[in-house]
C-alpha cells in the first residue's frame, strides 16, 4: 500500500495541474479567452465552462407540430400519386380525384376499370415506417363501394408521419440556429409532437421566432392558364399584394436546392437570393423552362408567391435568382432558411418565456453559497473526526471538485442549476469513501495490527465496498441521463462525473498523501 512509485506521484500532480489549467479560462473575460485560444494549440481546449439557460438567462420556446397541416400534405401527395397511377393506366375518371379530410375518393363508373384501378392502387399501400419496420401496419385503408374507391390514411401512418416530422424539425432547427451564429442551443423532442428550444444568453426572441416559425417550403409552379381545369388550379396570395392563380402541380421542389446565398441584383441593385439546384433539380428546372417559354413561372415560399417572372428562355445552368423587394436582413434570413432546408410542417408556439441574466446570476450565487457551505461543513467534520487524515480527505475533496469542472470543460458539458446541485451532492459522496477507508483502518488497528498493517488492510478491504457503492450510484446516474431530459440530464452529468472523480481522489490521492506522510514521520500509533 505504501509503495508509491515516483512516476505515479508525478502523474497525479500532472493531472491536478492540467485540471487547473482547463478551468482557468472560466475566470477570464471574453477577450482574454479569445487571445488564449489563438496562442494555444488547437488540441488544447481553451474555453470557459458553458452555462445553461438557468444560469446565464436566455429564451425558452416550446413549439408544436401542426398535425392538421401534415395530414393535409399527405392527402395532397396521395391525390397526386392516385392521379399519376390513373393517368399511366389510362383509366377514365368520373369527376376527377376527390379530396376528403383524411383521404381521397376515386369515382370510376365502369366496374372492370374500377377493379383494374383497385389493383393498381394497392401498390400505394405501404408498410408504416418502411418495409424494414416490421410492425405489420399499413399506411392506407382502401375500400371499394358505390362506384368509388376510397383511400384513407390510417392512424398509424399519421402518427408515424408526426414522429418523423418532429425528428426532421429538430435537425432543420439545429442547422438554422447554428447558421445564424447562435451557440449552445438546445433543441430536443418534448412528447410526441412538440419541440423544446432553449437558447442561453438570448433575451430578444423576435428574430428567433422568425427563424423557427417559417416553414421555408419553396416550390416552383406554373401560373395557371385559362384552359386549365378548375380542379388543377389554386389561388395564392402575392407578397406584393393581391392574388394569383397557379397550378397545383409542383414543377420543381425546393428540396433539390443545394445552396442559397444573399446578394444584389446586377440590374436593379436590390437585395436578392441566388440559388443552385442539385443534378436532379437542375435537369428538371431546365426541362420545365424549355417546355414553357413565354409562360409566367411562380416562385412560391410558404404558399405565398414572392415572384412570378416570365420564362424568356431555357434555364439549363441549374441556378437562378429570387427577387421580391427584400431588405438586406430579409435576404440573409431567406438564404439561411433555404440552405438549412424546409420544415416538414408549421411549428406553433405553445409556451414562451425568457430568463433574465439577473435571475441567472442569483442562481449562480445561490449555488456557490450552497457548495461553499456544504464543502466547509464536510471539511470541518472530517478534520474534527480524523485529524491529519481529515486534512488529506479535505485536500482530496478540493481536487475532486477541480476535476469535475475540468471534465465538464473537456467534454463540453453545460453547467446548469441542477448540475450545481449534483456537484454539491457529490461533495458528501466523495468523503464517504474516505470514511469507509478510515473506519476500516481504525477497526484493524483496534484489533491489534501495526500501523502499516492497519493502513494496508484499510485500503484493501474497503476498496471493494467503495467500488460497489459507486457503481450502483453511477448506474442510477446513467439511467437518469438516458431517460431524462433537460434539467434531469444536467444533474445526471455532474453526478456521473463526480462519482468517477471521487474514486480517483478518495482512493488514489489520499493513499499517496498517507504514504508520503508515513515515510516522513514513521508514526508508532495512528492519529485516528
Amino acid at each position: 500500500m505504501l509503495r508509491i512509485a515516483t512516476w505515479q506521484i508525478v502523474a497525479i500532480f500532472a493531472m491536478v495541474a492540467a485540471a487547473a489549467l482547463l478551468i482557468v479560462p472560466s475566470f477570464l473575460g471574453p477577450a482574454a479567452v479569445a487571445s488564449l485560444e489563438r496562442s494555444l494549440p488547437s488540441w488544447i481546449p481553451a474555453r470557459p465552462i458553458t452555462l445553461g439557460l438557468d444560469l446565464q438567462g436566455g429564451a425558452h420556446l416550446l413549439m408544436e407540430v401542426d398535425k392538421n397541416q401534415l395530414i393535409k400534405g399527405q392527402v395532397e401527395q396521395l391525390r397526386d400519386d392516385v392521379r399519376a397511377k390513373m393517368r399511366e393506366a389510362k383509366i377514365p375518371l368520373t369527376g376527377g380525384v376527390g379530396v376528403q379530410p383524411r383521404g381521397v375518393v376515386v369515382r370510376i363508373a365502369d366496374p372492370s376499370e374500377r377493379a383494374k384501378a383497385l389493383e393498381l392502387l394497392q401498390s400505394l399501400n405501404q408498410p408504416v415506417g418502411g418495409v424494414l419496420a416490421g410492425s405489420g401496419e399499413r399506411t392506407l385503408s382502401i375500400a371499394d363501394s358505390d362506384s368509388a374507391i376510397r383511400l384513407s390514411l390510417t392512424d398509424a401512418a399519421i402518427n408515424d408521419k408526426v414522429r418523423r416530422a418532429v425528428g426532421q424539425s429538430i435537425e432543420v432547427l439545429n442547422r438554422r440556429l447554428n447558421a445564424s451564429g447562435t451557440k449552445e442551443t438546445n433543441v430536443q423532442r418534448q412528447g410526441s409532437d412538440r419541440v423544446l428550444i432553449e437558447v442561453p444568453g438570448l433575451q430578444d426572441t423576435t428574430e428567433l421566432k422568425k427563424l423557427v416559425g417559417a416553414t421555408a417550403k419553396l416550390t416552383f409552379r406554373l401560373v395557371a392558364d385559362a384552359s386549365d381545369p378548375p380542379s388543377e388550379v389554386e389561388t395564392l396570395k402575392q407578397s406584393q399584394g393581391g392574388d394569383i392563380q397557379v397550378e397545383k402541380q409542383v414543377m420543381v421542389s425546393g428540396e433539390d436546392l443545394t445552396d442559397a446565398q444573399p446578394g444584389f441584383d446586377s440590374r436593379s441593385g436590390e437585395p436578392d437570393v441566388s440559388f443552385r439546384f442539385n443534378l436532379r433539380g437542375g435537369q428538371r428546372f431546365g426541362q420545365v423552362t424549355s417546355q414553357n417559354v413565354g409562360r409566367p413561372f411562380a416562385i412560391v415560399l410558404d404558399n405565398v408567391v414572392i415572384s412570378a417572372p416570365r420564362i424568356l428562355g431555357p434555364i439549363t445552368g441549374g441556378s437562378g435568382q429570387i427577387t421580391g423587394n427584400f431588405t438586406v436582413p430579409e435576404a440573409d434570413r431567406l438564404a439561411v432558411l433555404l440552405r438549412s432546408g424546409a420544415l416538414p410542417a408549421k411549428l406553433t408556439t405553445v409556451e414562451e418565456r425568457t430568463v433574465g441574466p439577473g435571475l441567472g446570476q442569483d442562481s449562480i450565487d445561490a449555488g456557490k453559497r450552497a457548495a461553499l457551505v456544504g464543502g466547509l461543513l464536510v471539511a470541518v467534520y472530517m478534520l474534527a473526526t480524523y485529524g491529519v487524515f481529515g486534512v488529506f480527505a479535505d485536500l482530496a475533496l478540493f481536487v475532486h471538485i477541480l476535476f469535475i469542472f475540468a471534465s465538464m470543460v473537456l467534454i463540453g458539458a453545460t453547467l446548469t442549476l441542477p448540475g450545481i446541485a449534483g456537484i454539491v451532492f457529490t461533495i458528501g459522496m466523495a468523503v464517504d469513501s474516505n470514511v469507509l477507508i478510515y473506519e476500516r483502518i481504525r477497526e484493524e488497528n483496534h484489533m491489534g495490527r501495526s500501523v502499516i498493517s492497519s493502513l494496508e488492510a484499510g485500503y484493501q478491504r474497503a476498496f471493494a465496498t467503495i467500488i460497489d457503492s459507486n457503481v450502483t450510484m453511477f448506474v442510477a446516474a446513467a439511467i437518469l441521463y438516458l431517460f431524462g431530459s433537460g434539467a434531469v440530464r444536467g444533474f445526471a452529468v455532474s453526478l456521473g462525473l463526480g462519482i468517477l472523480t471521487s474514486i480517483v481522489t478518495a482512493v488514489t490521492m489520499t493513499r499517496m498523501m498517507i504514504a508520503l506522510w508515513y515515510r516522513r514521520n514513521r508514526p508508532q500509533k495512528l492519529p485516528i
